[in-house]
């Protein structure tokens, strides 16, 4: 049988191939006591861990106990079986970006970006738009042919379409790093929700990033592209300039 009808089969490791070892850790709220131990292994063993033990157990105080337990997966999954969306571009890099703008646009691209609502963490955004950029990688700041503003944190979804309409923005780009109680969908389709009742959503390219983040959620929320962790300036520059390209051909 071939490797594609077998399927390619994967499972944890930690000591051996395929012994299915884990660790995986979490919160209760319970003062840390023996109990309170216990019931964290057992926790675990309902998740479907084979001989969990509790290997760190910590009070955190006001009745919280933070507990890393180690145990073993009896599951495995079919990588074959495994197709992720992603965003489709060819990944360039700052000085190709630079002249694929210059060739396809003749003038600067227009990027304005923003944390939305009551997101106040702005890491992503500055990570992506500002001048030095995140783990050697500049940002959009520091291309010749990227006009960005960085609007910054708490941002209400009216005024960052107000400037991007201001700003005649070729591209608007989003983070959500806050998704307790998944606000982050509820912030995500209003700013969707109002470029749309402006009749602008065809016009701007819509590009949202985050840790909790997928180009399939992306997508399913009306945006053109999502990046989650991992993703760097080039890699929105990349698909912005091909995407524009793409809308634009004659």
């Amino acid at each position: 049988m071939t490797e594609q009808q077998i399927g390619k089969w994967v499972k944890p490791y930690g000591d051996t191939m395929d012994d299915g070892r884990v660790q995986l850790s979490f919160s209760l709220p319970v003062a840390l006591d023996e109990n309170a131990k216990e019931a964290a292994r057992r926790l675990a063993l309902e998740m479907g861990l084979i001989e969990p033990g509790v290997v760190h157990a910590e009070d955190m105080g006001q009745g919280f106990s933070f507990y890393v337990v180690y145990g073993q997966c009896k599951h495995r999954v079919d990588l074959a079986c495994i197709k992720v969306a992603k965003p489709e571009f060819e990944a360039l890099d700052k000085d190709g970006i630079n002249a694929l703008i210059a060739e396809k646009m003749r003038r600067k691209m227009v990027v304005v970006g923003a944390c939305i609502e009551t997101d106040a963490h702005t890491v992503g955004i500055d990570a992506i738009m500002n001048m030095k950029g995140y783990n050697g990688h500049k940002g959009l700041e520091s291309y010749h042919e990227v006009r960005a503003i960085n609007m910054g944190a708490q941002v209400d979804s009216e005024a960052l379409v107000a400037r991007a309409i201001e700003e005649k923005a070729d591209v608007i780009l989003v983070s959500q790093v806050v998704t307790q109680k998944n606000i982050h969908l509820d912030n995500l389709t209003k700013l969707s929700d109002l470029l749309e009742a402006e009749g602008l959503r065809d016009r701007i390219i819509l590009v949202v990033g985050g840790p909790r983040i997928s180009h399939e959620l992306a997508k399913e929320l009306g945006y053109d592209a999502g990046f989650g962790p991992g993703s760097y300036a080039e890699n929105v520059a990349s698909f912005a300039i091909h995407e524009w390209t793409r809308r634009h051909a004659a």
